[in-house]
């Protein structure tokens, strides 16, 4: 689909009228009548004063004021789209990667695991009770 300053150039020039003498009719500045056909709405002075120079513009060649706007409205809304980053395939190499992180935090969990248990068991408990009868009754007849 052509731009809406193409398409307005297009129809002028089929007509046989000049760019200055719709700046006459319209009273549009010469400048901002070759930046709309141009397609630069930057410099101009907003989307507001865009879409009354193209009415204005549509009426003075005589075409549809609706078919103009309806235009304009596809060719910013097509400028505004932001194109969506491709993602591509993982390679062979980063799924290995990624499965031996996979495997390496695993055993990393186990081995935390285990060193909390080892870490936070109470120390009491760790002689049988017959080593710490025979301990005591050890300790009784060195003392006395």
């Amino acid at each position: 689909m052509e731009s809406i300053g193409t398409y307005l150039r297009r129809e002028r020039e089929q007509r046989g009228i000049g760019l200055e003498e719709i700046a006459d009719t319209t009273r549009i500045p010469l400048g901002s009548l070759e930046q709309l056909e141009s397609g630069d709405y930057t410099a101009l002075p907003g989307e507001t004063f865009v879409k009354g120079f193209l009415r204005s513009y549509a009426r003075a060649l005589g075409v549809s004021t609706d078919e103009v706007l309806a235009r304009y409205a596809v060719e910013i809304r097509a400028r505004e789209v932001v194109p969506v980053p491709v993602r591509l395939p993982a390679s062979e190499a980063d799924r290995g990667r990624r499965f031996g992180l996979a495997i390496a935090l695993v055993v990393f969990g186990i081995l935390a695991t285990l060193a909390m248990s080892f870490l936070l068991r109470p120390r009491t408990q760790d002689r049988p009770e017959q080593l710490s009868l025979r301990a005591a009754s050890v300790s009784s007849t060195l003392s006395g």
